[in-house]
């Protein structure tokens, strides 16, 4: 069973690459992911060389000029990127057997949206209020995307763990946000959707009234914003027919056809430079990050709600990386298997866990889900992330790799 652990420049910076890569080495691990196009943040790294570490919007690694040189949107490139950390990591893992991942960040950057406030996701009311999160439907943004998946697959590695490449929930717009407004489940899903001009036109040729539906939002939401009672329970097509109406729910279907065409494309160029795609769907992580105690619905089942058509994907995608972010081992093996039957039989599966807190209090838990995730009928187990665990919850990894082959 294949296996990687994230990491970040940060900690190889900070710690030394060798003694991480004979640390990960000796845990068993088969590979690294590394974050090669990353976003802003504030971390808590146990042993990091801060205690608390900063990152920033861009890329470790200068990317070829020919990619952006036509292009509107470029990724800002990190402190550092001259020493080329990446070409170096590439060597000495390579040295070492492993395999070495590139994870990027493709549509959550907020240099970008801050500075090119149009091609960000615009919500019913005609706001761009959430600058971190470019949509996939600006034909500049899907230029970016494709070109940053090169650029990120042009540094060796074996694939390119795409996060971020659809549409996001409401919650994760800005890095400080507050909200006073008792908002439903429905209410933040409503408030998320994007009504910028390139996502109505895309519906409205797909035969959707998009108008209406923007106008049907911006009621309901706009009810709860003067005090009207929020709806409960969770969001299922069902319900938000019911309660936004028929039009408002195929707007929110129409939108897997921009994520669809984007993935494909992001796909095709990653192939074409001798790579593979590895496909994060933020839903696992959206349902269960904070507490490890995700709602009931699936995290397959809810793809939906960011865009995301598995079965349409299935085709185009050949790798596809799980948020498994769940206490229950039951449950991790649940969502695994959910997307093992939407995806198909031959596409890789990477269950990705966390080996400590708010998911894992124990080895024997997380090897009891490492077994799980390989019934379930992945081929890989992630683990995220190095710089974010102390090193006694990290040293839980090499008794969870035993339960694999």
């Amino acid at each position: 069973m294949d296996s990687s652990v994230y990491v970040f420049v940060e900690d190889i910076r900070g710690e030394g690459m060798d003694k991480v890569l004979d640390r990960l080495t000796a845990y068993g691990a088969g590979g690294i992911t590394v974050a090669a196009a990353y976003h802003r943040a504030r971390d808590v790294t146990p042993h990091g060389q801060t205690r608390v570490t900063l990152r920033y919007d861009g890329t470790h690694f200068h990317p070829p000029e020919e990619l952006f040189t036509e292009l509107r949107l470029a990724p800002p490139i990190q402190d550092g990127a001259a020493e080329e950390p990446l070409a170096a990591l590439r060597e000495a893992t390579a040295v070492r057997g492993l395999k070495l991942y590139g994870w990027t960040v493709f549509l959550h950057n907020t240099t970008l949206g801050l500075a090119n406030p149009d091609v960000t996701v615009r919500n019913c009311f005609g706001d761009r209020g959430s600058p971190a999160d470019l949509c996939p439907a600006h034909p500049d943004v899907r230029f970016y995307a494709e070109a940053l998946a090169r650029a990120v697959a042009r540094q060796g590695v074996d694939g390119v763990v795409a996060e971020s490449l659809h549409f996001a929930p409401f919650a994760h717009g800005y890095h400080h946000e507050r909200c006073f407004v008792p908002l439903g489940p429905m209410d933040a899903f409503l408030l998320s959707l994007c009504f910028c001009e390139y996502c109505m036109r895309r519906a409205t040729d797909l035969g959707v009234h998009a108008e209406v539906a923007r106008e049907e939002c911006a009621r309901i939401v706009g009810g709860i914003l003067d005090g009207d009672p929020p709806a409960q329970g969770e969001v299922t097509r069902a319900a938000l027919t019911a309660y936004a109406g028929p039009d408002v729910v195929a707007y929110a279907r129409a939108r897997s056809e921009t994520v669809t065409s984007l993935v494909a494309a992001v796909s095709t160029a990653v192939a074409e430079e001798d790579s593979k795609l590895v496909f994060l769907d933020a839903t696992g992580a959206h349902k269960g990050y904070t507490d490890g105690l995700p709602s009931p619905g699936l995290a397959a089942h809810d793809a939906w709600q960011l865009g995301i058509d598995l079965l349409a994907l299935g085709d185009l995608v050949p790798s596809f990386g799980v948020l498994a972010y769940a206490r229950d081992a039951a449950r991790v093996a649940d969502d695994v298997a959910a997307y093992r039957r939407s995806v198909g039989k031959d596409r890789q599966i990477r269950a990705v866990l966390r080996p400590g807190l708010p998911d894992t209090d124990s080895a024997d838990r997380l090897a009891a889900k490492v077994r799980a995730v390989r019934a379930a009928g992945a081929q890989a187990v992630d683990f995220y992330a190095y710089g974010l665990a102390p090193f006694p919850v990290l040293d839980r990894i090499p008794e969870a790799l035993a339960q694999t082959p």
